[in-house]
């Protein structure tokens, strides 16, 4: 089963919004209604948990679960990178190691994911990624990049003096210069995309503090939890979207997931689908649900399947010559 979205245009508009969120939301809690730090970090970090680990024992991608993970890891990387940069107190290496050697330290956590990623012999395809394992490196290395991305964030709106809406002009011109590499150079795309990705957390914190602050230093004035509620139901209402888009048009069956490295077969992270061939010459599809067995005929046959109701996006197809299919390929 697909269980990561694709690449889109919505995909970086839902996942800047839950960043930003992440951020307004740490205030609502840790400051507006006076929870405190350290309870603040629990409720997160608990949260986080419970989603990341329904999402990986997921069959299939749901949007809402999806979503509520990247939440997670933002509510979690921020309180990470507060508490690494300036300890239980307050202000840069008061009881901390700083902005720029918390940056440091995250960024060579993240390359050490990649190095443990890649010689895993998982994919570094994003929208490809099919595996347990691979997925479990996904989520690490998500929740590292979210809390890079505020120790940056951090970094460049009070170490060099910019504040949060000079710190939002930069990122934002820096992102537009990854969109222009990527469709104008040979970079690698999965380099240009957790470029991305460490960026929109900056920018969503700097969009947070846009709408949260008084206006008179600089933000709107909504106060955390206005800006909390008017960003939860934006990012609702297009993850209501997004559900709708998926069940109206299920994405394309994958691959049964192997090693990059030795080829051999690895756990797959959802739902399988096992054709094997019948005595008519044909293939029959083996499914644990009528409805992914009515979807994976209608695109053997090339029918649209646009318009089916369906209730999950696509499958691993591993085909079987022979036999009965396992009862973990079912």
């Amino acid at each position: 089963m697909r269980k990561l979205p694709h690449v889109t245009l919505l995909f970086w508009i839902l996942k800047t919004l839950a960043v930003t969120l992440g951020e307004t939301a740490g205030d609502l809690f840790g400051i507006t209604l006076k929870i405190g730090y350290v309870v603040t970090a629990a409720i997160f970090m608990v949260f986080f948990l419970v989603v990341v680990v329904a999402q990986i024992k997921a069959k299939r991608f749901h949007p809402a679960l999806f979503w509520a993970v990247v939440l997670g890891t933002s509510m979690v990387g921020t309180e990470i990178s507060d508490f690494l940069d300036r300890g239980p107190g307050s202000g840069s290496a008061a009881n901390g190691v700083g902005y720029g050697w918390g940056a440091i330290i995250l960024t060579s956590l993240l390359v050490i994911t990649f190095v443990v990623w890649w010689r895993t012999g998982q994919t570094f395809d994003v929208e490809k990624i099919t595996s347990r394992k691979g997925e479990i490196l996904y989520w690490i290395a998500i929740l590292i990049s979210n809390t890079l991305g505020t120790a940056s964030g951090d970094w460049l709106a009070h170490g060099t003096g910019l504040g949060f809406r000079g710190a939002f002009f930069v990122i934002a011109g820096i992102m537009l210069a990854i969109v222009a590499a990527h469709y104008l150079t040979n970079i690698n795309a999965m380099v240009l995309f957790w470029l991305a990705f460490v960026l929109t957390r900056p920018l969503g914190a700097a969009g947070g503090d846009s709408l949260i602050k008084p206006v008179a230093e600089g933000g709107l004035g909504w106060g955390a939890l206005g800006g909390s509620v008017a960003l939860f139901a934006l990012l609702a209402v297009l993850v209501v979207y997004q559900t709708y888009r998926v069940r109206r048009q299920p994405l394309e069956p994958l691959p049964y997931p192997v090693s990059r490295l030795t080829g051999l077969p690895q756990r797959p992270n959802g739902a399988v689908i096992t054709h094997t061939p019948d005595r008519g010459g044909g293939h029959r599809v083996h499914t644990a649900d009528s409805r992914t067995a009515q979807m994976s005929r209608r695109s053997e046959q090339g029918v649209p399947l646009r318009n089916m109701s369906v209730r999950h996006e696509a499958l691993f197809v591993r085909p079987q010559v022979r036999g009965r299919p396992r009862s973990d390929e079912v």
